[in-house]
């Protein structure tokens, strides 16, 4: 038999549904004005369903906004933005994993100073570094391109994918590795056949850390990036803020949605492993 409804209980499950609600209510303007058209939107409400729904703003916002600096769509920034993410979020993840299992089971003299100014790095804001990053990309020839900022963003996700990593293998049992290390496993052999097979809820955690910061970043974007390198946040504030006569909303809304795609389709897909990821070593860290 199920349990009874309790008055409680109603009143908790009414709550949520009016935060769910509250919450949800944004995002349902944004679909529902992305796919009217502007005589509706004009004439209508914003809560109004769309009377005939059309992709024409999605198409345009895609393949034919203009961005204020030319106008091919965001579909070039958002490619900028894929190929500035994915490498980003792969080397700062390897690089927090390789430095979390030195902290841990490979300790030195001054590893809980490296630890702790690291952690520092967490709470440097963005505008502190951005002279000295952009003298240091300058150094390197590397103004204005995709790959001066896969660096940036390497270089700041590393204190946060390492202080994640490390409180991951904080749990892993010292006795696993040294039993490695008598049946003959080295230092790279342990990290890659050990640690590495057990650390994938930690490297969910980093993923989605670091694609959400890195995917929704605008300062990083706007100041060290080029006319062909601007990732899609920095072409979505273009066009939401370009004036070419009538103010289109149903194409910033659809504009906004791509922008706001793939984060969300990265939490659906790895969102499971997030708790589960930052809660391990909660005990030992």
């Amino acid at each position: 038999m199920q349990p009874k409804m309790t008055v409680s209980r109603v009143v908790v499950y009414a709550a949520l549904i009016l935060f769910a609600l509250y919450f949800l209510f944004p995002l349902y303007v944004m679909l529902s004005t992305s796919f009217k058209s502007l005589d509706q939107i004009h004439s209508g409400t914003m809560l109004s369903l769309p009377t005939s729904p059309t992709f024409a703003p999605w198409i345009k916002a895609w393949s034919e906004a203009c961005t204020g600096v030319r106008c091919d769509g965001m579909q070039p920034f958002f490619m900028n933005s894929v190929k500035m993410v994915i490498p980003a979020v792969l080397i700062s993840s390897i690089i927090g994993a390789f430095n979390g299992y030195v902290l841990t089971h490979w300790r030195f003299r001054g590893a809980d100073a490296l630890f702790t100014m690291l952690l520092v790095g967490c709470f440097i804001p963005f505008q502190a570094i951005l002279l000295p990053m952009a003298r240091f990309e300058g150094f390197l020839g590397l103004s204005n391109t995709i790959g001066g900022l896969v660096l940036v963003h390497v270089v700041y996700g590393i204190a946060f994918t390492t202080m994640f990593f490390r409180n991951f293998y904080v749990s892993v049992p010292a006795e696993l590795v040294k039993a490695a290390r008598i049946d003959g496993a080295g230092f790279f052999m342990i990290f890659t056949r050990i640690m590495m097979p057990i650390s994938l809820p930690i490297f969910m955690v980093c993923l989605i850390w670091q694609f959400t910061q890195i995917w929704n970043d605008f300062l990083f974007g706007i100041v060290f990036s080029g006319v062909d390198s601007m990732p899609i946040t920095v072409a979505l504030n273009n066009l939401v803020n370009t004036s070419t006569g009538v103010k289109e909303y149903n194409v910033d809304m659809a504009g906004a949605i791509i922008a706001a795609l793939p984060t969300l389709l990265v939490y659906v897909i790895a969102g499971r492993y997030f708790v589960r990821g930052l809660t391990a070593g909660a005990v030992k860290g």
